[in-house]
C-alpha cells in the first residue's frame, strides 16, 4: 500500500463517520423536533376520542321509553293525570336520566345518550329549584334519594366526557352544598331512608374534584369550599396541608381563616373555642362541620366534670348552655345524658358519675336546634344555590 493509499483510507474513514454521525445527528434532531408533534397528534386524538354529548333534554329518549315500559318512572317523572295507570306516561320536562352502573356489554358513551355541559347545569337547577326546594315533595327522604341519584347520572356523564372549566365547577358546587345540606337535613334518620356513610363517600368524591377543578383558574366561590372541606374534615392532615399549600390571598380570606381557626381548635382538644367560633359560622359552614360538634360538647362536659368536680359546687345552667350553644332544655338533656346532676337551674359536676357512653335517646340531630332560630330558616333552594 502506497503512502497516498494510507493517507486517504484514514481520511475516507474520518469522512464516512463523520457522514453517518451526521445523518444520526440530523436523524436525532429530527427525532427531537418530531417527538412534540407526535404528542401533541396524539393528545388531539385522545381528544377527538372522547365521545361528546347530543342529548338536550333531561332524560334521553331511549331511556325514557324504556322506562316507561318497565314501569320505573319516579312519581316526579310522571305526567300528570296518568300516576294511577298500569304503565304511567313520562313527562319528558320533568325527567332525569337516573345513573346505571357501567355493565359488560353496554355503551355507555352513545352521544344520544350523553347530555353536554350546559344540560348538565341546566339538569342540576332543575333538581335544586323544583324538587329539592319544593314544599309539595314530601317526605324529603324520597327527595333525597331522587336528587342524589341523578346528580349522580350528572356526574357520571361528566366524567365520560371529561368535562371542565366553569360549567363543571358549578354543578360540583351545587353538589356539594346539597350534600351538605342533607348531611344536616337527614342526621338521624333510619339508615333505610338515609346512610350518612354513602353520602360521606360521595360527598367527598365530589369535593376532591371541585378542589382539583379550581386549579385550572380563578373561580367566584372558590374561598368559600375551600373553607368548606376543611370544616367537614377537621383534624384531617390532608386537609389542613391542602390548605396550606394555598396562595397566600386565599389562605388570608375570611372564610378560610375562620376555618382554620376552628380546625386549630380542634386539634387542640379546646371545645370551649370551637363551640365560641361555630357561632361565627354561617348555615351551610355549619351543615360542614355539625358532625363533629356533638363530640365537640361531649369533650367540654368531661372537662368540666373534672375541673368542677366538687360536692358543693353548682355551675349554672344558663351560662353552661351558652358554653354548648344550647337551649337550656336542650343543655340540661344533654348534661343528664352523659350523667351530668341538673337540679332545676343549676349543674353538679362529678368525674365520677361521667357516662362515656351517652344513652341511646341522644341523637346529633336533636342537637341541632340552634340559640338564634332566625338565621336558620333558608329555604333549602337559597342554601344550595349559595344566597342563603
Amino acid at each position: 500500500m502506497t503512502f497516498d493509499q494510507q493517507q486517504t483510507r484514514p481520511m475516507n474513514t474520518a469522512m464516512s463517520n463523520a457522514w453517518h454521525h451526521s445523518r444520526r445527528g440530523r436523524g436525532h434532531r429530527h427525532k427531537e423536533q418530531g417527538r412534540p408533534n407526535r404528542e401533541r397528534a396524539v393528545e388531539q386524538k385522545a381528544e377527538d376520542s372522547v365521545p361528546r354529548g347530543a342529548c338536550l333534554t333531561m332524560c334521553p329518549a331511549y331511556e325514557l321509553r324504556q322506562r316507561e315500559a318497565q314501569n320505573r318512572l319516579h312519581r316526579f317523572e310522571m305526567l300528570a293525570g296518568t300516576e294511577r295507570d298500569r304503565l304511567p306516561c313520562a313527562d319528558v320536562s320533568r325527567a332525569v336520566k337516573e345513573y346505571s352502573r357501567p355493565a359488560a356489554g353496554k355503551d355507555s358513551t352513545r352521544a344520544s345518550d350523553l347530555r353536554p355541559p350546559s344540560v348538565l347545569l341546566k339538569t342540576v337547577c332543575y333538581l335544586v329549584d323544583d324538587i329539592a326546594a319544593s314544599s309539595t315533595f314530601q317526605p324529603w327522604t324520597e327527595v333525597y334519594s331522587f336528587v342524589s341519584d341523578r346528580l349522580r347520572s350528572v356526574r357520571q356523564d361528566m366524567i365520560i366526557q371529561r368535562v371542565s372549566g366553569p360549567d363543571c365547577v358549578a354543578v360540583l358546587e351545587k353538589s356539594v352544598r346539597f350534600l351538605l345540606y342533607a348531611s344536616y337535613r337527614l342526621c338521624g334518620q333510619l339508615l333505610q331512608y338515609y346512610d350518612p356513610r354513602i353520602n360521606d363517600t360521595h360527598l367527598q368524591e365530589s369535593l376532591s374534584w371541585l378542589l382539583e377543578s379550581y386549579r385550572d383558574g380563578k373561580h367566584r366561590h372558590q374561598e368559600e369550599f375551600q373553607a368548606l372541606s376543611l370544616l367537614y374534615n377537621l383534624g384531617s392532615t390532608h386537609a389542613l396541608q391542602h390548605i396550606l399549600e394555598l396562595p397566600e390571598r386565599m389562605r388570608s380570606s375570611p372564610a378560610v381563616q375562620l376555618a382554620m381557626a376552628v380546625n386549630r381548635a380542634h386539634s387542640e382538644r379546646n371545645p370551649v373555642r370551637l363551640l365560641r367560633l361555630a357561632q361565627r359560622l354561617d348555615f351551610i359552614q355549619v351543615c360542614a362541620v355539625h358532625r363533629h360538634l356533638l363530640p365537640c360538647r361531649r369533650d367540654l362536659l368531661l372537662l368540666y366534670s373534672h375541673g368542677h368536680s366538687s360536692r358543693n359546687c353548682r355551675y349554672p345552667l344558663q351560662r353552661l348552655a351558652r358554653l354548648l350553644s344550647l337551649k337550656d332544655p336542650l343543655a340540661a338533656e344533654l348534661c343528664r345524658a352523659y350523667g351530668v346532676n341538673v337540679s332545676g337551674e343549676w349543674v353538679s359536676f362529678s368525674k365520677s358519675s361521667f357516662t362515656e357512653a351517652p344513652s341511646a335517646d341522644l341523637q346529633c340531630r336533636r342537637t341541632h336546634e340552634p340559640v338564634d332560630d332566625e338565621q336558620w330558616n333558608c329555604p333549602a333552594g337559597s342554601v344550595i344555590h349559595g344566597c342563603a
